[in-house]
Order: C-alpha cells, then structure tokens, then sequence
C-alpha cells in the first residue's frame, strides 16, 4: 500500500513520463533525472546532502533560493541517469522519499530534459 504523499509521487511520475513520451522524446537513450530536496534549515540541508553523497549518489551542492513569499529555502540535487522507464523511475523515486523523510528535509520530486 502506498501512503498518500508517496501516492502524489507516483501519479507525478506516470505524468511525467507520458507528457515526455507524447512529446517525442527519445525512449531509448538513458535520461538525466534531477531529485530536488529542500529545507529552510541549511545545516539539516547539508546533512541529508552529505547522507545522499555517503550512499553513492551524485549530489550537488546545497543553494539558497527565494520562494514567491520572500522566504529563503536551502536546495539541492541528487542526479542519475535512468532509462525512461516508470518502475525504475518510480522506485528510485521511493527512495529519495524514504531519504528525505529520514533526514527530515522535503522531497520536491523528479525532473528530466527532453531528449532528442
């Protein structure tokens, strides 16, 4: 059974992938998949960063960003290659979930580029 904000995830996925595929993008070739994480604290920020790093994913640095409200927040990325595929997207999905839930920071979801 999934919980209900991993469900919100779940239905972004499908979303997503089907809007790149009806789009045109390329299906066989692997996709840079962003996994956004963000927190107004930046030392519990940079902890979940340092955690993600120990366990082997490519992280990039922490930023300080503006929300639309003037509120600062902290931000960062863990990025992969995948195959356009919904049960290896969505399970490394549950992942970061299950990651930002432990480091008590907000998973701001998945994005990826058109591929030619």
């Amino acid at each position: 059974m999934i919980d209900e904000e991993l469900q919100q995830w779940h239905e972004h996925t499908e979303q997503l992938i089907a809007a790149l595929v009806e789009d045109g993008t390329n299906e066989e070739v692997h996709h840079t998949i962003e996994h956004h994480f963000s927190s107004v604290d930046f030392d519990i920020l940079e902890k979940a960063a340092i955690s993600a790093f120990k366990m082997g994913y490519e992280v990039e640095e922490p930023e300080e960003a503006e929300l639309e409200n003037g509120e600062k927040i902290f931000a960062f990325d863990i990025i992969t290659e995948q195959a356009l595929d919904f049960d290896i997207i969505f399970d490394e999905t549950k992942k970061m979930f299950e990651l930002a839930k432990q480091c008590k920071v907000d998973y701001d979801g998945w994005g990826t580029y058109f591929e030619e």
